[in-house]
């Protein structure tokens, strides 16, 4: 089908604003990909050094007439979703020597879980990894003695920063290795449930870790569509992974096939080859604008509204929150996946996953289909599955029809008619809002204002009982250069339990939610932030604040508002512990949430 003309002409827009940016980026790759990696240059000492601790593979790499692909690795143990990575490196040495050509750890990432950090002073230094990560990976392949980058990761900043990183070494070709979800456990329905209860107290501890253990109890992703899925989900929309790749469970045949044939393209599409594929062609505005269209049908993470802008800006590719908007307008929601519904991961996968909505989605002209893959064809190739025939992996046509439409529909009969995504403006500022797995009714609200300065307050108040009405919650100096905007998923519960009495909640704030944000309304990502003498920063308790996610303002009615003094916060206690002073330097350096509160690009 012919691609939809409002998408061509954000395409376009998206196109014309990057110009200069892309045609710098383009040029710089280009150069160093004629320059080549320079392993055979070294100096025989800079060789010895390179090549000492590769047992059997010192050989051919001092030849150099093979490729040599760097692996750069977020493994660690204590995160489920990275610690099945253990295992990786040592198989992709033993694909790549099948093949003649050799493979290194280039070096190691950080990776951080925001689960465990949620409401702690860690979460303050989890945005800011993801820059971290980024010039991690660069410090790694800055050896520039690789043909190919294989990317081992997974969650929220992750993913991003490798991208970034991807993109700054965009001559050589990147593939992208998912390790996949863990298997289902306690529906996560149900562990909201005892989250609520327990913030209520009808349930003591004891049960909210039964309850918390039973969710997250083995190797890989966490099942909801939070930000570590959503990550995986792009990876396929642009073209990084094999396709299908991204959600089949660790430890299986099947998981370490893909592996093994990630290895084996990687390979296949270096500068040795006939098939050179470098990464940065790969990032392109159509890539990005897929991504986005992900997104929305999918229902994807608020937190990507951060990190799509800063990785594309490291391809030369300049979006704004009115992609994000107008992207959102015209692409359904075509998952129900929790916390937009009961189903995780897992399910959405088995009901057709990513292959039926891929397919779904080019034959309604609402994806590039011309984009450049790592497989060597369009988009086209991701609307197949894989299946393990002996231990290689061919690939079939995926599913035409939904395997079950209570989770996953075709775009002709959306759950919604819109992706759910609405950007913000008024004289609070702009941000975003996700309304996907907002109830209608739920979407326009006009209240009072109670402002808080961080989010253990809130639910100080909530404990005391001092939410008796209609309230618009403001947690303020929450932004990246206050305190590296921390997520207030940790506010969700206690939120949620005012809502199911019957009071109509909202939450504004200068910081980010979770990527499992769901039924209660949040308008997130205000900038400028309060730091920076935001308008949001002249809120006072009592103001009627009027938000109205359908026509996507966010507005102060009260009188002497604009004229007020801004607030000023002690954040001092934000300064120090557990890493935070090392990370002043990003505080004092970040741009506007806006433009994806990056400190390096």
């Amino acid at each position: 089908m012919t691609l939809r003309p409002e998408l061509e002409q954000i395409t376009d827009r998206i196109i014309a604003r990057s110009k200069s940016g892309r045609t710098a980026y383009l040029a710089k790759i280009n150069h160093a990909a004629e320059d080549g990696p320079r392993r055979a240059h070294l100096s025989c000492s800079g060789q010895a050094h390179a090549y000492a601790g590769a047992g059997p593979d010192q050989g051919a790499l001092a030849t150099g007439r093979a490729p040599n692909l760097g692996i750069i690795t977020a493994y660690n143990d204590m995160l489920s979703a990275h610690q099945p990575y253990g295992t990786y490196p040592d198989l992709i040495k033993r694909v790549a020597r099948e093949d003649g050509a050799t493979a290194q750890v280039a070096g190691g990432v950080p990776a951080m879980c925001d689960g465990v950090t949620q409401g702690e002073a860690g979460m303050e230094l989890s945005l800011f990894s993801r820059d971290v990560i980024a010039l991690a990976a660069g410090v790694g392949l800055s050896h520039n003695t690789f043909d190919a980058a294989l990317y081992l990761g997974v969650c929220d900043k992750i993913v991003p920063g490798l991208v970034m990183a991807a993109a700054t070494f965009g001559h050589i070709p990147a593939v992208f290795l998912p390790a996949g979800p863990m298997t289902s456990g306690l529906a996560n329905d149900e562990k909201a449930k005892v989250r609520q209860k327990f913030a209520t107290g009808d349930v003591d501890r004891d049960a909210l870790m039964a309850a918390e253990m039973a969710a997250y109890h083995g190797p890989g992703t966490c099942t909801f569509y939070g930000t570590a899925n959503t990550n995986q989900m792009l990876m396929e929309f642009m073209g990084l992974h094999l396709p299908g790749a991204a959600f089949v469970t660790p430890g299986t045949p099947l998981r370490e096939a893909l592996t093994a044939e990630g290895t084996r393209r990687a390979l296949a599409i270096t500068a040795l080859g006939s098939d050179f594929t470098p990464a940065g062609h790969i990032l392109d505005e159509k890539a990005f604008v897929n991504a986005l269209v992900g997104l929305m049908a999918t229902g994807g993470s608020t937190n990507l509204v951060l990190h799509l802008p800063a990785m594309a800006r490291a391809a030369g590719v300049h979006l704004t929150l009115e992609d994000f908007a107008d992207v959102s307008r015209i692409v359904p929601l075509m998952a129900r996946v929790y916390p937009n519904g009961l189903a995780d991961v897992n399910h959405f996968h088995a009901a057709g996953g990513l292959g039926f909505m891929i397919g779904n989605l080019l034959d309604e002209g609402l994806l590039h289909p011309d984009t450049k893959t790592i497989v060597g064809e369009g988009l086209a190739a991701y609307a197949r599955d894989p299946k393990l025939s002996g231990a290689r992996v061919t690939w079939e046509p995926g599913p035409r029809d939904s395997l079950n439409d209570k989770i996953l529909r075709p775009a002709s009969d959306p759950f919604q008619p819109s992706g759910g995504l609405q950007q913000l403006d008024g004289n609070l500022g702009h941000g975003v809002i996700k309304v996907s797995a907002v109830a209608g009714d739920r979407q326009v609200i006009e209240a009072p204002a109670r402002v808080f300065h961080d989010q253990d307050s809130v639910k100080a108040a909530f404990r005391a009982g001092e939410f008796t009405s209609d309230v618009i919650v403001v947690v303020r100096f929450q932004g990246p250069k206050a305190n590296g905007m921390p997520e207030l998923h940790g506010l969700t519960p206690s939120l949620a339990v005012l809502q199911d009495r019957g009071l109509k909640v909202a939450l504004v704030t200068d910081g980010r939610m979770s990527g499992a944000s769901g039924k209660v309304p949040a308008a997130i990502h205000i900038a400028p932030e309060a730091m920076d003498g935001g308008p949001i920063a002249r809120v006072q308790d009592g103001d009627i604040l009027r938000l109205d996610a359908m026509a996507g303002t966010l507005e102060v009615l009260s009188d002497g508002f604009t004229d007020r003094p801004a607030a000023t916060a002690d954040l001092s206690a934000n300064q120090q512990g557990l890493g935070r002073e090392m990370f002043e330097v990003f505080r004092n350096n970040v741009g506007l949430a806006s433009d994806g509160a990056a400190t390096i690009i």
